[in-house]
């Protein structure tokens, strides 16, 4: 019988991909981590997620541990959220937290308890090729698919890892929710970033460091300085509202300026372009990309995919160009290739 670790988040799909893996005959544990508790100190997130994780646990009959991983999980991917917007980046934390701190512990745990196969209640496929090269792909209900996601996993990950609820329609997952008798089956779904408190990453980035919020100048696109900004970090590439400034035309913020400290804005026509680079890239689909290739783009992880060509340049950087301009193209973004269903990689928007 193969043992199947699963990473339980007390959620609706971690906890049917448990109850769904141990009705396919794995021997299934139960996995919760413990990211927000310091000082032997239970966070209120950290609480209820045990709690339901391991109702859950005890209703389907498997074991259940919990690691704590705060120290890692504050140093590799809240630090990495604050030092982004410090740059003026728009950074995408989860994305940081699947490759370095949820697979990576996975696997350790994977490993330890000596078991074959970790699994999330993520909504993506996974596909062996003949020559083991294993792919990733997107999940059957396209609007729960968080395949973009998930683009930075490793060949050594994806290899362990088993997306049970891949193959399923949302509505599906509720239905076996109620049939596995699940007293959380209808919980709702987390839509926010898990660390900040209602959605209000303002506040959350100002509390955290006294060097975010430094007033600047706001200039125009010729350099000619049309007001104040209270902080970079209020402001994103596409920004409309609540520039404080009149003009006979709408102004957008076009660039955000961190060596200088400057917001440049300008009309909507100059917040469109054609082609960026990405850095820290990731291939799942190629060993390594070496020419150019057509793909499918997205830019973000609710925009459209749209035709673009990336092409290989010096010190691992690659530009992509798209067919059509695009709009707000986003520095600390991810920018994710597509190939019909299969996730090729991606990289960070430089």
């Amino acid at each position: 019988m193969d043992k199947v670790i699963v990473a339980m988040s007390g959620g609706v799909d971690s906890s049917v991909a448990a109850a769904y893996l141990k009705e396919q005959g794995y021997k299934v544990i139960g996995l919760t981590f413990i990211m927000f508790s310091k000082n032997k100190t239970m966070d209120y997130k950290d609480k209820k997620a045990v709690e339901d994780a391991k109702s859950v646990a005890n209703q389907i009959g498997i074991e259940h541990y919990t690691e704590n991983i705060t120290e890692d999980f504050h140093n590799e991917v809240i630090q990495d959220f604050i030092d982004q917007y410090k740059n003026a980046r728009t950074p995408n934390p989860c994305v940081i937290c699947n490759r370095k701190i949820k697979f990576d512990y996975l696997l350790k745990n994977t490993k330890e308890l000596n078991a074959d196969f970790m699994a999330t209640g993520h909504y993506a496929r996974i596909e062996e090729q003949e020559n083991n090269r294993i792919l990733l792909k997107k999940a059957i209900d396209k609007n729960k698919d968080q395949s973009y996601m998930l683009y930075r996993m490793s060949q050594k990950q994806l290899e362990h890892t088993i997306f049970p609820m891949g193959k399923f329609e949302k509505e599906k997952i509720r239905e076996m929710a109620k049939k596995y008798k699940l007293k959380i089956h209808d919980k709702p779904d987390s839509q926010d970033i898990c660390f900040i408190k209602n959605s209000n990453y303002i506040d959350f980035l100002e509390n955290q460091s006294d060097d975010i919020g430094k007033p600047g100048p706001i200039i125009d696109i010729n350099g000619n300085k049309l007001g104040e900004h209270n902080g970079l970090h209020n402001y994103t590439i596409g920004q409309r509202r609540g520039l404080g400034i009149s003009k006979p035309y709408p102004l957008y913020v076009v660039d955000l300026d961190s060596e200088n400290n400057t917001v440049v804005v300008g009309k909507n026509e100059n917040v469109f372009s054609n082609s960026f680079y990405i850095e820290n890239s990731n291939w799942i689909y190629y060993s390594e990309l070496r020419k150019p290739i057509v793909v499918n783009c997205k830019i973000r992880y609710n925009s459209p995919e749209k035709l673009a060509t990336v092409y290989p340049e010096e010190n691992d950087l690659f530009k992509v160009v798209f067919k059509d301009e695009q709009r707000a193209i986003t520095p600390g973004q991810s920018a994710v290739f597509y190939k019909n269903d299969y996730v090729l990689g991606g990289g960070i928007i430089k």
